[in-house]
């Protein structure tokens, strides 16, 4: 039954070949098996899990239906979920039990989805490679000695390990799309505001956005479908209606304008990985789609921007983890300052403090000017170059990473060449579009994934791009060995 994607899970379901507590058992008996060789999650909720379980085939059994009812899935550790621990990959949180669901979690339990548990992450979702959780790295199922990616590296390496059929993750700079192309899966960005923010603990609130890792962009429609929609406890969540995702993955690829970047290609880019991306080129033209060379002149100064965006957005929402209310707290204070700096000190992982010295050194009075206020007119030039773009063409089509997965540990003694690694996912964090990866070959044995971009709240035509190509090519049904 762990080889079933979503779909068909939900086909046997309503067909009843099993029931989702025959499922749910199966699956949590895998995750006991195999995940300690991936460290996949840092808790697992088996009594939650089958009492979901249970509730789902008594709603069946009633003549209920719905793709998602009976689905066993995990969500990444920084979504709330009322009385279980929460801890966001970090010491800070590791006691903290949420008091109430986010709402990413509350609309798929309420369709019906059976939560097995919460995946290791990046602390704080800072990082590129899931080597800076608390709970130790996690390791990619294509080669144990490869990170996944990150911040959502567990969501993605065990949805990979078909541990699970999919899982929710974040996408802050990559971190959703770059674990898909590591580990050979699809993950959709959707546009900043359709996925509720309200319960997902925030790293950096403009550019953080919830969305699905999934084998299939059929799955991903699924799962996105459950997630969607305003909110109105989320004032950055917007009030547009949610199409459905799965009624528009079947239509023609004819006429489909696919703009190309040059800038895309430049001396960064592995030339193996350049060639796999000009195969899915003439892939999508076989289907129909028109090709045409575009340009996003200002994509070499997003990645200074987003490091300054980013990390000043962490100091300010970070500031509030600070030993009194709830979290870690040092032992034995001297006194309120002492109290701050200890469990501040204590609590945080040497990345994430990295990035609060950067975010707020960039916010003092003296250098506010110098480096905020020009990265955000960076991001609006990032954004204006996209805009321009969209009206040439329909789709922007690119690799998703420079290179594919590197090795435990590679990077760790250099952030920034860590960082340079986001180079072709933070544009679309910066713009706020939508953005979806998609398996599209191997590299040395490690999977490569090619990135889809479009205008905004259009989803819809990513996975319709996605879904038609992977109908045509069986990169995406590829397993790792051993899983």
């Amino acid at each position: 039954m762990h080889h079933m994607t979503l779909a068909e899970i939900a086909r046997g379901l309503a067909d009843k070949k099993f029931s989702s507590e025959e499922l749910t058992k199966a699956l949590l008996a895998r995750i006991a098996q195999l995940d300690p060789q991936l460290n996949s999650f840092i808790s697992l909720t088996e009594e939650l899990a089958l009492s979901q379980a249970k509730a789902a085939d008594a709603r069946r059994a009633n003549g209920e239906s719905g793709a998602l009812l009976g689905a066993p899935i995990a969500h990444k550790d920084l979504f709330c979920t009322q009385g279980i621990r929460t801890s966001c990959g970090s010491k800070m949180l590791d006691n903290f039990k949420a008091p109430y669901d986010a709402t990413v979690v509350a609309k798929l339990a309420a369709a019906g989805t059976v939560t097995l548990g919460k995946t290791n992450m990046d602390e704080f979702a800072m990082g590129s490679a899931n080597e800076s959780s608390h709970y130790g790295a996690v390791k990619n199922p294509w080669n144990l000695e490869h990170v996944p990616g990150g911040s959502s590296g567990g969501s993605a390496a065990a949805v990979a390990a078909r541990l699970l059929p999919a899982a929710t993750a974040t996408d802050t700079g990559g971190s959703i799309r770059q674990p898909a192309a590591f580990t050979n899966l699809t993950g959709l960005k959707p546009t900043y505001g359709r996925v509720s923010r309200w319960g997902m603990i925030a790293y950096a609130s403009s550019l953080d956005q919830g969305g699905p890792l999934a084998r299939t962009a059929e799955d991903c429609a699924i799962l996105l479908q459950g997630m969607a929609g305003f909110d109105p406890n989320d004032s950055t969540s917007i009030d547009e209606p949610v199409p459905d995702y799965s009624a528009s993955l079947n239509g023609s690829l004819q006429g489909l304008r696919i703009g190309v970047p040059k800038e895309y290609f430049s001396a960064g880019l592995d030339p193996r990985i350049a060639e796999l991306v000009h195969n899915s080129v003439k892939e999508l033209e076989k289907l129909g789609a028109v090709i045409k060379e575009i340009s996003l002149p200002n994509m070499q100064h997003a990645i200074p921007a987003y490091y300054v965006i980013a990390p000043a957005e962490a100091s300010s929402n970070l500031s509030r983890f600070d030993g009194v209310r709830f979290g870690y707290r040092c032992e034995n204070p001297e006194n309120l300052v002492d109290l701050y700096k200890r469990s501040r000190g204590e609590g945080f992982g040497a990345e994430v403090q990295r990035r609060i010295m950067v975010g707020a050194y960039a916010l003092s009075a003296g250098y506010y000017d110098a480096y905020y206020l020009k990265a955000q007119k960076i991001r609006r030039l990032v954004k204006n170059d996209f805009m321009a773009a969209f009206n040439e063409v329909d789709i922007i089509l690119g690799p998703t990473t420079p290179n594919p997965a590197w090795k435990l540990g590679a990077k760790n003694s250099d952030p920034v060449a860590e960082y340079l690694e986001d180079v072709y996912t933070i544009t679309a964090n910066l713009a706020g579009l939508p953005g979806l990866s998609m398996p599209a070959g191997f590299v040395d044995g490690l999977p490569v994934g090619v990135q889809l971009l479009a205008p905004y709240f259009q989803e819809g035509r990513l996975l319709n791009v996605a879904h038609q190509y992977q109908l045509n090519t069986g990169w995406h049904t590829r397993t790792p060995t051993g899983f």
